[in-house]
């Protein structure tokens, strides 16, 4: 077994569901949306911007620092990151009372940086993505674990959990539609549901300009990204790493690609027709569900994910105006 065993999966579900919600599910069955969804198919999305600190990346952050030693909690924690991730660390970490340390990149979101340092968290700012890590990297060499936005086995299990709930919830889905940032979410989600049911396909969707784990697939080994150029800053990975590499490798059955501009019009339906502000990552699923996918998803039980919205008022505008 690759990635994560189901009697696994159940334990970290026990271990931490006190803690969490359990996210509802929407069928998407407006009329408004009539012309626009594959033919005859049945969509459903599981509103993960509803979980704790906003989105999934709760789960596997809220798991990494419950396992963590005695000496690891006295020592606090570091994570780099310019979004979701960051307000995973800085919840889960408030909750069990370690110290974290947030290293973001200077461009980040306001809202983003406002919301870690209301959690209690230490936000310290970098020129770029980059910076940010290379101080997430002196921070851990300094003493502080190291929590990862993707490549750990805490956050493959926490998105595993999510989908096993999506599984027991909706399970007449036959086709998940599932982002694809550094590839977290979809490698644990994936390994969770071929578990549950082998006959259900999974789909990973990634912006063309942040396709690492597409570049992977077809190179048979992790890749690196020269540049990074997406409005889909969560989606936003420079490379794929072997744990998820492996895990998504395994169990994901195909990926395709989207455009900036398809994310925009996701989130605009989102807004319109279900008064959700969604970020980009999170109108990624439905993106791809209305285009790419739209002629293979005629007739099928479609699964999409609304994995997180932790995005100011000015930067939806902002990004909504090019539309």
């Amino acid at each position: 077994m690759i990635g994560p065993t189901r009697d696994q999966i159940s334990a970290a579900m026990a271990e931490v569901q006190d803690d969490l919600i359990e996210t509802p599910i929407l069928p998407l069955r407006s009329a408004r949306l009539d012309g626009v969804l594959p033919e005859r198919a049945r969509v459903t999305v599981k509103l993960e911007l509803f979980q704790q600190a906003g989105s999934f990346k709760a789960r596997g952050a809220l798991l990494g620092i419950r396992r963590l030693s005695p000496a690891q909690r006295a020592a606090g924690v570091v994570a780099a990151s310019g979004g979701n991730h960051a307000l995973g660390v800085s919840w889960a970490a408030k909750a069990a009372g370690v110290d974290a340390l947030i290293t973001m990149p200077k461009a980040t979101d306001p809202a983003r940086i406002a919301g870690c340092e209301a959690l209690g968290a230490t936000v310290t700012l970098h020129d770029d993505m980059a910076a940010a890590f290379a101080a997430m990297n002196a921070a851990a060499e300094a003493g502080r674990t190291l929590m990862h936005p993707y490549e750990a086995e805490h956050m493959i299990l926490g998105a595993a959990i999510c989908g096993m709930e999506y599984a027991r919830q909706a399970p007449q889905i036959d086709t998940y539609v599932i982002p694809i940032g550094g590839g977290g979410m979809i490698s644990g989600m994936a390994c969770a549901i071929k578990q549950m049911n082998p006959d259900t396909q999974v789909i990973g969707v990634e912006p063309y300009g942040a396709d690492s784990m597409s570049q992977s697939f077809a190179a048979g080994e992790p890749v690196r990204l020269e540049k990074v150029a997406t409005i889909a800053d969560s989606l936003g990975a420079p490379l794929a790493m072997p744990m998820t590499y492996g895990v998504a490798r395994a169990h994901v059955d195909r990926i395709v690609k989207i455009d900036d501009r398809e994310m925009l019009a996701a989130m605009d339906i989102y807004q319109n027709v279900l008064r959700i502000t969604a970020e980009p990552a999170c109108a990624a699923s439905l993106a791809a569900t209305l285009g790419v996918l739209n002629h293979d998803l005629s007739g099928r039980n479609v699964g999409i994910i609304a994995c997180g919205s932790n995005i100011s008022l000015e930067r939806y505008a902002a990004l909504m105006a090019s539309l």
